[in-house]
Order: structure tokens, then C-alpha cells, then sequence
């Protein structure tokens, strides 16, 4: 399999990850958790959201649970949040909806995870679709400058 952009920034920060791979294009997260055959809790998201014009912020949460948007502009310090159109996520990123990960974005943003994370080996998106990496919270929040969060609705 070709590295993504994900994986080499995971490599030069000596991370340890694997790699899995899963067919059927661009899925929910529950079903990409499903076709991995893992926890929907070790599946997580990432959502990018707009703050004000030009202030964008990305969100890390379980692929089963939906972004609390008055709790995630509260997380990034913001008045209020609001998802990024999606014809906007591949200019602003270098990714397409359903391969977004929080590694290796065209420029670094502010990055928040879903306190749930704390402690695991998560999946996030590996920077395409159809590809997941599995790696330590602490080394994904590390190479992504993240910080915890509680970012889901109850």
C-alpha cells in the first residue's frame, strides 16, 4: 500500500500505528468500524468546523456519536461553531469527505479529541479512503499539537 501523507508524519514523529484498508468507498464511521470488524468506540472522525471567517478547527470524536457544537466552540475557546461545507473540506485540507484525517492536513489546525480517546489506540481516517490507521491517542494528539475535550452530545 502507498504511505499517505497520515502515515509519514506518524513515522517522523516515531509513532507506532498499523494500517488496515476496507472496501465500499466512503462510509458512515459505524459502518467503517463494521467493516474493519472493530469497537465502534475505538472508530473516531474527524469533523472540521468553521468558527468565524478563516478560523477553522477540527473536531476528533467516536464515529457513533454526534459533535456537540455548543461544547466544541467552548473546547476551542469560540463563541460558536459551525460544520464546514463540504465542497470547502478538499481546498482547505488536501482531503476528501470520508478520507479526512487529523494528520498531514494542508495547513496545521487547532485540533481537539473526544475526551473518550484518553488512554486508547484509536482508528482515524489514514488520509484516503478505504484506508484507517490505528495508533495511540497520545502520539495522535502529540503530532496534531490536540488537546482533550468533551465534545459529544450525551
Amino acid at each position: 500500500m502507498e504511505k499517505t501523507n497520515a502515515m509519514r508524519i506518524l513515522e517522523r514523529g516515531n509513532a507506532a500505528y498499523s494500517v488496515r484498508s476496507y472496501e465500499g468507498g466512503a462510509l458512515s464511521g459505524v459502518a467503517v468500524a463494521q467493516a474493519l470488524g472493530e469497537d465502534v468506540s475505538l472508530v473516531f472522525k474527524t469533523l472540521v468546523t468553521v468558527a468565524a471567517p478563516r478560523r477553522y478547527v477540527v473536531f476528533v470524536i467516536p464515529a457513533d456519536k454526534e459533535l456537540d457544537l455548543k461544547k466544541a466552540a467552548k473546547a476551542a475557546g469560540e463563541k460558536s461553531v459551525e460544520m464546514l461545507a463540504q465542497k470547502e473540506l478538499f481546498p482547505l485540507t488536501g482531503y476528501v469527505h470520508g478520507g479526512c484525517s487529523p494528520l498531514g492536513m494542508k495547513k496545521a489546525l487547532p485540533t481537539f479529541f473526544d475526551e473518550s480517546a484518553a488512554g486508547k489506540t484509536i482508528f482515524v481516517s489514514g488520509g484516503r479512503v478505504g484506508v484507517q490507521v490505528q495508533a495511540a491517542c497520545a502520539d495522535l494528539m502529540r503530532l496534531t499539537r490536540g488537546a482533550l475535550a468533551p465534545l459529544t452530545r450525551e
